[in-house]
């Protein structure tokens, strides 16, 4: 194997382990809920699916648009919710902590 396929292989190996850690990472860092993470894998799967809306094959660089567009959508809906999760909880809402019965409420 040349030495410069081995490289390549190496270091997408390593982001491919970096980036489940790095998504863990960012959702234990912004509280990011389920849905958010679904919406980042579904775009993921988009991307990477064979189907498209606009074929790169056919179209060319055109057919980038819808990927950007739903990179665009999917960053935009993450952002919305880690920004409402953080206004709540500047309003004294902590969303997603259980209170145990015993637990005195603070209103």
């Amino acid at each position: 194997m040349p030495d410069w396929l081995r490289t390549t292989v190496w270091i997408l190996g390593v982001l491919a382990l970096l980036l489940p850690l790095v998504i863990g990472y960012v959702m234990w860092r912004s509280r990011l809920p389920p849905r958010g993470l679904f919406a980042m894998g579904a775009a993921a799967l988009y991307l990477v699916s064979p189907i498209d809306l606009l074929p790169e094959a056919i179209l060319g660089p055109l057919g980038l648009v819808d990927d950007a567009g739903v990179l665009a959508a999917v960053a935009l809906f993450v952002y919305k919710l880690v920004k409402a999760r953080r206004i709540l909880a500047d309003g004294g809402i902590e969303l997603g902590r259980r209170r145990s019965p015993r637990e005195p409420d603070r209103r």
